[in-house]
């Protein structure tokens, strides 16, 4: 079996078979991206505890490579710290933006993605998810102090007329 054919094929298992699809009940942030251009879309739930992803789901709807390239990146990034999720996004990144072609052999299953570099509108197809994901943890890292809900609907009930 070629390397290509081992990369279609893992593709193909993460797209039928995806890992951590879902929605988390109670996520610390959530957040969805999407690509105009081709339609994929990608939904995330990050449950964030002591600077940790403890949990990760993904939805949406797309192309194979976005889908299998948002489950691979649940199956990496769950149990990493913020930091080291920083780290796999700018990998896989530099990775797809990197136009050496694909490796030889593959030594994880993300490297199944790197022959998508041959088809430049899809390498946006599997920045997706990462993306995504970078935009989650920034909105997590940089969000206001919760407030109880039921004072701002006070005031702003005691402001209207």
């Amino acid at each position: 079996m070629t390397t290509e054919d081992l990369s279609r094929e893992i593709i193909l298992d993460h797209y039928q078979n995806p890992r951590n699809r879902g929605r988390l009940n109670e996520p610390t942030v959530a957040n969805r991206g999407h690509n105009p251009l081709c339609g994929d879309e990608v939904e995330l739930s990050l449950l964030i505890d002591d600077g940790r992803v403890d949990d990760i789901r993904f939805s949406g709807r797309g192309c194979s490579i976005s889908q299998a390239s948002a489950s691979m990146m649940t199956e990496l990034v769950k149990g990493h710290t913020l930091d080291e999720v920083d780290s796999d996004v700018k990998s896989f990144t530099q990775t797809m933006a990197d136009r050496k072609s694909a490796p030889v052999e593959l030594e994880s299953e993300l490297d199944a993605l790197q022959g998508v570099k041959r088809y430049p509108a899809r390498v946006k197809c599997a920045l997706l998810p990462w993306t995504t994901l970078r935009e989650s943890i920034d909105l997590y890292r940089h969000r206001e102090p919760a407030r109880d809900g039921l004072d701002g609907l006070v005031e702003d009930c005691a402001d209207s007329p």
